[in-house]
Order: C-alpha cells, then structure tokens, then sequence
C-alpha cells in the first residue's frame, strides 16, 4: 500500500461529525486535514498495512491527521533513531499528535531506548516533550521482565509528579495522571505512593473538542478491587 492508496481508504471511511468536530477546533488543527476517524478504527487500518517503514515516512509528510497517526503507527520500532524522535517530537502540530506519538500502542513506546528517552523528556523545559515523556513512562510502567525500570525509578518519577504537577498545563497534567495510574498498578509499594499523591492532586479537568468531559480521577482507577486483590492490598 502506497500513501494515494492510503488517502483513499481514509477518504472511503471519512466520518462527518468527526470532521465536525475538527473544524471546531479552529487553530487548534495546526493545519492539518482530517476525514474524521477515530483511533479505533485506525489502529485497526494500520494493522491491517503492517510494519512498513517507507510509507510511514512517506504519509508523516502529509498534511493529513489521520495519515500522520498511521504513520506512527505502522514504523518499525527498531529502526527509531532517538534523532527521528527528536526530529518528529518537534513536528507534532504543538503538541496535537502529542498522545499518538507517545501512548495509544505507538511505535516509539517500543523502542530500546523508551526508558532513557521518558526520563530525560520529562525534565525537559519543552511541555510537549514532557507530555510525551508521561506518555512513555505509562508505556513503560506496562513492562516487565528485564524490560521493566525498578521500582525506585518509578518512585522517583511519582515524588517528581508530586513536586510538579500543580505547575503544569492541562495536556501535561493529564499526561502525568496517566503515568500516575499505570505506576500505581505495578505494586503495593507503588501503588500507595501513586495513591498519596493522587489524592492530594485530585480529579484532574479537562476539556476536549466537544468541551468539557469528566474529570480524570487517578484514584478512583487505583482502588478498584480487582486491582487491590491483585496488589494484595
């Protein structure tokens, strides 16, 4: 599959209200076009085209949203360079393919290198580079093995949440939540330090498109029983 054929599968599939809801966003679009299809349905697109570095390249030069989301989808994580992913966290459209770029099952998140490159965004004095940083971190509290970063690591990176996140944006914020809740869920220990801070952050608000949308409440997501049988906690 080259990029027309692409285009065309994205234009066969366009959805109305989705490209609504796009226009509403103004200057937020960066830009971009888009035919109004949601993560759904174009994760299952870019399974469908697989692993295919050439065309990533190929559609992420486009000015079209949907067709810049498959092409992160579909590179081939061990051919990421840490340059391209300094290169493209700089082409995000300030920060609109921010969560694609970093969570949502994308390439970068399966790189060898996620680990060191979430530390060092997250410290970063670029709030998009920091969004994506918690972005990654939630990646890489999914891992285990001798892929997964120790626990004092992730304890590090929860008493930094603590000490930073009532001075960041909404995006970051939300960002940071996400990291919060995948920590939580790795251990007891992490879990009642993810729980402390938690709790004293709050519900954290956000506002999409289609306005405002209910709070996102860590804690609500680390106290669940399956979850406390599962810590034994």
């Amino acid at each position: 599959m080259d990029v027309s054929e692409v285009l065309a599968q994205l234009d066969a599939e366009r959805d109305e209200r989705g490209i609504s809801n796009w226009e509403k966003l103004g200057s937020g679009t960066a830009g971009m076009r888009s035919y109004g299809i949601g993560l759904t349905r174009l994760r299952k697109l870019a399974k469908r085209i697989g692993r295919n570095r050439e065309l990533a390249h190929a559609l992420w030069k486009t000015d079209v949203y949907e067709a810049r989301v498959i092409a992160l989808l579909v590179d081939d994580p061990a051919r990421v360079t840490r340059e391209q992913a300094e290169t493209q966290v700089e082409e995000l459209a300030g920060g609109m393919l921010a969560h694609v770029f970093s969570s949502c099952d994308a390439t970068l998140a399966k790189t060898s290198f996620v680990v060191e490159l979430a530390d060092q965004w997250v410290r970063s004095d670029d709030p998009v580079r920091r969004e994506c940083g918690y972005g990654l971190l939630y990646e890489a509290s999914k891992f285990s093995g001798k892929k997964a970063p120790s626990g004092e690591f992730f304890l590090a990176h929860v008493e930094r949440i603590a000490e930073t996140i009532g001075k960041e944006s909404e995006k970051v914020r939300l960002s940071m939540g996400s990291a919060l809740m995948g920590i939580g869920k790795r251990s007891a220990v992490l879990n009642q330090a993810a729980l402390e801070v938690a709790r004293d952050v709050g519900p954290i608000e956000f506002t999409s498109a289609r306005g405002e949308c209910e709070p996102f409440d860590v804690v609500k997501h680390l106290t669940t029983e399956r979850l406390k049988e599962k810590l034994g906690v």
